[in-house]
């Protein structure tokens, strides 16, 4: 079998096994690697240290495997829209979470996809990476022709738009690549970075990651800074405002994928319930899904924060027993306590003051932070 054959039948055997586009690049060094290193430079990665501590190794995918000389590239659409429920009680979940873990169903298939090419060439060294390594999956999708990167730094592909998650098979063959993406389709649109709430992207094609609702609600481990708490609009795991306005999503198709459908308990979170669930509940919910990244204390947090922006008084109670919970994380008792002092009722005051000599200093210091807030709301009848 030639190289083209092989590179065709790959295709083929992608194709058939559900991928949505498929394509090869040549293993080299990605060409945004020195944006990349600039954008940690500047501290755009926020507390992400990790991207530090392996942007080496992003340099070229040899570090990933020895003798690398192709790089597939795989795309799978996730989802469909749902529209936003009016109720105040209820959360966001960015797309890609609400159905089963993409981690998994793409690893899946790339390691069946990996198996028929080792039937096909035998002795061949590879290796699958569903998001899983350090690979600037972006950069090597654009060379191998799916899309260009949009001035929301997402991937994005005329026909399939960009709610989509990569995959890539490293192979120490030669494949024949496909043409470079080299076309840029976003023109002088700017709605994705007009309509971000935090006004997290410093530029065109340069987001800040310590202004973006995804890091907060997803990379962010302890409690979320006061300039960001009330900032969450809604959002309790991650964020799709940047995708939902871009034109080259009106029309892109749903997901096909049953695995990555929405599930009812993800696409409409009630999260007063989330607050009461106990942590076996929680252990079933998230397993086999990409939210257990956050784990029960981060959603939580999230929860009681976007409650709290949302003067959601009914969540006091629910709130008041987070805050009292001596065995509770204090990462969720500072979230309750600022959400509290948000809704400022006398319930919710009453709750705070009950809780004032709570012997956790992160704790207390919420907790006295909330109730300056709703004296500082008695006193110019606006919300602290």
């Amino acid at each position: 079998m030639t190289t083209a054959e092989l590179t065709q039948h790959l295709k083929a055997e992608a194709l058939r096994l559900g991928f949505d586009r498929v394509g090869i690049a040549p293993a080299v060094s990605p060409p945004g690697h020195a944006h990349l290193v600039n954008w940690l430079e500047a501290g755009h990665g926020a507390g992400m240290t990790y991207m530090h501590r392996h942007v080496e190794i992003r340099r070229h995918p040899d570090a990933l495997l020895e003798g690398v000389r192709s790089v597939v590239m795989v795309s799978l659409v996730y989802g469909e829209h749902v529209p936003e429920s009016s109720s105040p009680v209820h959360g966001k979940i960015a797309r890609y979470a609400r159905g089963l873990d993409y981690h998994r169903i793409l690893w899946d298939k790339l390691e069946e996809l990996l198996a028929w090419l080792r039937q096909q060439c035998p002795g061949i060294n590879g290796r699958a990476l569903a998001d899983t390594a350090p690979l600037m999956e972006r950069d090597f999708a654009r060379l191998a022709g799916m899309g260009w990167i949009g001035k929301n730094t997402m991937l994005i592909n005329r026909a399939l738009g960009s709610f989509t998650v990569l995959g890539a098979i490293l192979v120490d063959r030669d494949l024949v690549a496909d043409d470079p993406h080299f076309a840029d389709h976003c023109g002088t649109c700017t709605r994705c970075l007009d309509a971000c709430p935090t006004d997290a992207f410093v530029s065109a094609y340069q987001l800040d990651a310590r202004r973006c609702i995804s890091y907060w609600t997803i990379e962010h481990k302890g409690p979320i800074a006061e300039e960001f708490a009330g900032e969450l609009h809604g959002w309790v795991f991650g964020c799709d405002v940047c995708q939902d306005v871009c034109p080259w999503n009106r029309k892109a198709p749903a997901g096909r994928l049953v695995e990555l459908q929405g599930r009812l308990e993800w696409s409409d979170p009630d999260l007063i319930e989330w607050l009461d669930r106990d942590e076996n509940a929680w252990r079933t919910a998230l397993r086999g899904t990409a939210l257990v990244r956050t784990k029960r204390v981060g959603l939580v947090r999230n929860a009681a924060l976007v409650l709290g922006q949302r003067h959601v008084a009914a969540a006091v109670p629910a709130l008041a027993r987070r805050l009292a919970d001596a065995g509770e994380d204090p990462v969720v008792q500072a979230a309750a306590a600022w959400a509290l002092g948000r809704i400022g009722t006398g319930t919710a005051i009453d709750a705070l003051r009950q809780t004032c000599k709570s012997t956790d200093a992160t704790v207390r210091d919420a907790v006295a932070a909330a109730l300056a807030d709703t004296t500082l709301e008695s006193e110019t009848g606006q919300p602290g």
